[in-house]
């Protein structure tokens, strides 16, 4: 089920990312006191009060000619067509500007759900202050400040209201997976050819693909599936045209829907930078994920290709470690018959429970292989591990002190967990959490 999303818009330097960050729990987005930092859409998931939605942190909006102000309207503009909520962040200490004014009119022709929180209200004197904000028309202001969290419940409150209503869940046998990766990688044609017919436009012009296509089928062993194909991701300072500039968007809810993500790179463009970061979105998002190099046909080999593109692979994305590694050709359907195996297998793994048990043992034995480290003369001691939700695989351990537990030696419980259970093609989480 895709998550509802939720915008923060407004002018530059009122506070967006700060409020993002307390929202999301973590410091996510780069805070600067400099006008125009965040110029990429920045994306988390957040929950309250049981109710979970993606958060869009967007660059500043202008009606000034400034540098990157063209691709900051266009990706405010993104996420206001595509978020179920807006929130709407305006300053105290500056007032009701021209731009605010600017950015309220956008707002009128969104038509939807908007949030007025008006930011840097640090102290009571500054609460009088807000009520200048009802000229923009927007209803009630809520005050508050991000960076002490003052008044972030209230627009939290109001954030789930207006969330649309909760819809049921899909049937949990059918495997959903989407083809993710940059333009003009040949995620259409590998689906005309998994298919076996031409369900999406295939063409050699970068972006062809707008929307997120659904597509069912059953293989030989009556496994069902949903495939979805994604618009090309494409880096934000490149969105320009009207028709491509929601592509992004929907590749990240194509992801937020999907239970295995398949990871197409281009084998005659190489391992790019962005590959990398596309690639971590679903990671963040626990998704299962298969590395799949496409165009296989179309580059020349010896017999050390495959084995230095398998290394290259491990080398970049060395987050994704787990993640299996297949060559195909759209064109020759080289290994396309592997796709489906290799999908059950990630999906198996995303849904395997390790009895308590079992788990225990394999913790205690790799406690007795590399001892608990140890900080200014305390020791962190492992009391137990129990697993607590799949999609991903997700273990609690349980432990004297937390802040003893060093990511490091989490690390090393990660690896010894998936020698002992695999895991292929998932990522697992391992949680610190001191016992009552």
């Amino acid at each position: 089920m895709s998550l509802p999303t939720v915008a923060i818009v407004g002018r530059p330097n009122v506070g967006k990312s700060t409020l993002f960050n307390r929202i999301a729990g973590e410091r996510i987005s780069i805070v600067e006191d400099v006008e125009g930092v965040t110029r990429d859409r920045i994306y988390a998931q957040a929950e309250w009060l049981n109710r979970q939605f993606s958060i869009i942190d967007t660059g500043g909006i202008d009606d000034v000619d400034a540098p990157f102000m063209e691709q900051i309207k266009h990706q405010a503009d993104i996420a206001m067509q595509e978020a179920d909520v807006i929130v709407f962040v305006v300053s105290a200490k500056e007032g009701v500007t021209d731009a605010d004014e600017y950015v309220a009119k956008m707002l009128y022709r969104a038509d939807k759900p908007v949030i007025l929180a008006v930011n840097k209200v640090d102290n009571p004197e500054l609460r009088n202050e807000i009520y200048d904000f009802y000229t923009l028309g927007l209803g009630d202001p809520y005050p508050v400040s991000s960076v002490h969290g003052i008044g972030t419940g209230d627009v939290l409150d109001a954030i789930v209201e207006n969330l649309p209503i909760e819809t049921e869940e899909d049937n949990s046998d059918v495997i959903k997976f989407s083809l993710i990766g940059r333009p003009n990688v040949g995620k259409s044609s590998l689906i005309n050819a998994i298919l076996g017919e031409d369900r999406v436009i295939a063409s050699p012009v970068a972006g062809t693909t707008r929307d997120a296509i659904d597509t069912h089928f059953t293989d030989a062993d009556g496994q069902e599936f949903t495939m979805i194909d994604t618009a090309g991701m494409r880096k934000s300072g490149k969105v320009y045209e009207n028709t491509e500039k929601y592509s992004v968007m929907r590749a990240m809810r194509a992801i937020d829907r999907s239970d295995i993500v398949l990871m197409v790179i281009n084998a005659e463009e190489g391992i790019r930078e962005y590959d990398k970061r596309i690639a971590g979105f679903a990671y963040e998002a626990g998704k299962g994920i298969l590395l799949v190099v496409n165009k296989w046909d179309a580059i020349k080999k010896d017999n050390h290709t495959t084995s230095q593109w398998e290394e290259d692979l491990r080398h970049e994305f060395q987050f994704l470690t787990y993640a299996p590694i297949v060559f195909v050709s759209a064109v020759t359907k080289q290994r396309l018959n592997r796709l489906p195996e290799l999908i059950k297998t990630i999906s198996e793994s995303q849904n395997r429970r390790i009895p308590s048990a079992v788990l225990n043992d394999v913790i205690m034995d790799a406690i007795a292989i590399n001892p608990t480290p140890t900080d200014k003369g305390r020791r962190l001691k492992i009391f137990y591990a129990t697993q607590v939700a799949v999609k991903p695989p997700t273990f609690v351990v349980f432990v004297n002190e937390e802040e003893l537990m060093h990511f490091s030696y989490l690390r090393f419980l990660e690896n010894q967990i998936r020698e002992a259970f695999g895991f292929e093609g998932t990522p697992i989480r391992l949680i610190a959490r001191k016992r009552k």
